[in-house]
This record gives structure tokens, C-alpha cells and sequence, in this order.
């Protein structure tokens, strides 16, 4: 599944190449790409078709576009938005921009036509006029859902405008590493009252949003801590480290858009990335450890069971503590 780096990419460019544009039409190919939207397919075409897409949102992996009437512009100025369009990728979705005489994806779900909008690098190009949601899988989806205000009155997540609005199928998610707003020393004191492993506490996104299998493993090998350190036993010190670890590994991700192990993963433009190209843990089961190796140690990457998947970490670096949580 999608984690934040690759939902950040996504993110933006549907902000660069959807954000303002009205949606004219709405195709549903495949209901249940739609189900999470209570009234049904034809009430989601209905809903939809006609408004303005007035931003990009994210927090998390959570995406969501504020909607606005037609003739609201580009920068949504009036009246807040109440509604807005959630974008569940699941395992295997995609949001892709298309120009509408291309032939339609294998697995094409849904079918947004916007209106014609220019390039604001080339001015003299016209933007694609399709967005489409293709998923294979059909774990994920899109459906419409109301906003309501942040908890903490601050801007909901990584978006254009800064509204404190929320999806409520959203508003139980944590803020996450990379929002302006993440508190640090906050995280750490409700980690401690958590009475569990590092990793499985990092994995709650009610706790901390977006992270996923790939990073947490990355920035646990980062800050030198064994996926079942209890989290009462952190010092603050260690927690900073940590989530500080969170926030490089998933910064230098972003640059290398995202990480891509098959073609399930894309940005707008059907663009893997290649950060895998640099994990140092994840998925490196049997080579040296990059920081072993370097000091002149023996330390090996290892592959465990964890939570129904797999967990990597340094037999060296990441000693397995003495009291450890699962």
C-alpha cells in the first residue's frame, strides 16, 4: 500500500494539474469503486459532475480534493468548502491525468473529464483533460464525504489553501511527520503510555499517520532501535530520534518520487519512483549492513516475522532488547 512519500507525489501533481478545473463528467465504469459512497454510483455522478476541484489535500496517505460550485475560482476564494472528493488508493490505485483520445487503461475504474484548462509552464499547451482512477485490486476507491473542522483548529493537512477542514471518514487520523503541525513531544508522551513495540506503535495511524512496513523499518535502522523496543522505556532523547529518522527517510523519498517495487504504484503521469534504489534495510535480507560495514563490523540485514509481514533490521546495530514488546 501506498505510504506517505508516494501519496505526497500524488498529491502533487493532481495539485499542479487538477486543483481549479471543473469537473464536467463523471464515468463510473466499476461500481465497487465506489462503494464507500453510501447513496450510490448514480448519486456519486450526480454529486459530482459540475463542482470545482479547489485543492489537493493530504494528510497521511489520505488524499482528498475540497469542492466548490463552478463558478467559485481557482483559488476558492467565498464561502468554505463543505464537501470534498476522498481518494482511496488502497493496494494497487492510481490517479492518472490523460488526454482524452488516449485508450482507456486496462483497469479503469472511473472516469473524470475536466474542463480545458493551459499549462502553466507552457502556457500555450492545453493540461489533459481526463483524470482516471485505475485500480486492479479494487481494494481502494473514491466517494464524497463531508468536511468538518480540525480538532486542533490548525490546517488539515499538506494542501494549497491551509483550510481547517477535514473529511470526517479522515478526522480520526493523526497528524503526521512531515505536517507543520506534527508535535513531536506530544507524540512522545502518548508513546510511552502505550506499553508496546516501537513499530507496531509507529504502524497506528491514530498515532502517527502515514507511515507504513517500508519507512518504519528505514527509520528504525536510521535511529539504531530494534522494532520491539518498548515504547515506555524511550527517553524522549530516543523519541526525537526516531521520528526525526521518520522525517529524513521519508524526505529523501519524496525526492526520489516515492518508492516503486512493481508497476502498481505510479505518479500522475504513470512515473515510477526509485527510492527503493536506496533502502538500506528494507528488502535487503542477507547483505551487510551500510553502517556495519563501514565502521568495520559484521552486522548482516535480517529478515523476521512481524504482524503477518516481514521486518528488517541489522542483527548488530538493532540488538533485540531483553524486555522486548511484539
Amino acid at each position: 500500500m501506498p505510504e506517505l512519500p508516494e501519496a505526497e507525489v500524488v498529491r502533487r501533481g493532481l495539485a499542479q494539474w487538477v486543483a481549479g478545473r471543473v469537473i464536467e463528467d463523471v464515468q463510473v465504469l466499476e461500481a465497487r469503486s465506489v462503494r464507500r459512497h453510501t447513496d450510490g454510483p448514480e448519486a456519486f455522478v450526480q454529486d459530482l459532475a459540475g463542482c470545482r476541484v479547489l485543492d489537493v489535500v493530504r494528510r497521511g496517505k489520505f488524499l482528498w480534493m475540497p469542492l466548490g460550485a463552478p463558478e467559485t475560482d481557482s483559488m476558492g476564494s467565498g464561502d468554505s468548502p463543505t464537501l470534498a472528493l476522498m481518494a482511496h488508493l488502497g493496494m494497487s490505485g492510481q490517479m492518472l491525468i490523460k488526454d482524452a483520445g488516449l485508450p482507456d487503461d486496462r483497469h479503469l475504474r472511473i472516469r473524470l473529464t475536466l474542463s480545458e484548462a493551459s499549462d502553466p509552464e507552457n502556457p500555450g499547451d492545453q493540461l489533459p483533460t481526463e483524470l482516471r482512477f485505475v485500480d486492479q485490486r479494487i481494494f481502494g476507491g473514491l466517494f464524497i464525504d463531508d468536511l468538518v473542522p480540525t480538532a486542533d483548529g490548525a490546517a488539515a493537512g499538506r494542501g494549497l489553501r491551509g483550510d481547517a477542514l477535514i473529511p470526517q471518514h479522515a478526522a480520526h487520523i493523526a497528524r503526521d511527520p512531515l505536517d507543520p503541525a506534527f508535535d513531536i513531544d506530544a507524540v512522545h508522551d502518548r508513546l510511552r503510555r502505550r506499553r508496546t513495540g516501537i513499530k507496531r506503535a509507529l504502524l497506528d495511524q491514530g498515532l502517527v499517520s502515514g507511515i507504513g512496513n517500508i519507512y518504519v523499518d528505514e527509520a528504525l535502522w536510521e535511529a539504531r532501535l530494534h522494532y520491539a523496543r518498548p515504547t515506555e522505556t524511550l527517553t524522549r532523547t530516543e523519541t526525537r530520534r526516531v521520528l526525526e529518522a521518520v522525517q529524513n527517510v521519508m524526505t529523501r523519498a519524496l525526492e526520489a518520487g516515492g518508492t516503486s517495487f512493481d508497476s502498481l504504484y505510479v505518479n500522475v503521469n504513470g512515473e515510477s519512483g526509485y527510492f527503493a534504489l536506496s533502502l538500506n534495510a528494507y528488502g535487503q535480507t542477507g547483505n551487510p549492513c551500510p553502517r556495519c560495514a563501514a565502521a568495520g563490523r559484521d552486522g548482516l540485514i535480517v529478515r523476521e516475522q512481524f504482524m503477518n509481514r516481514s521486518s528488517f533490521r541489522c542483527n548488530c546495530c538493532q540488538r533485540k532488547p531483553r524486555n522486548a514488546r511484539f
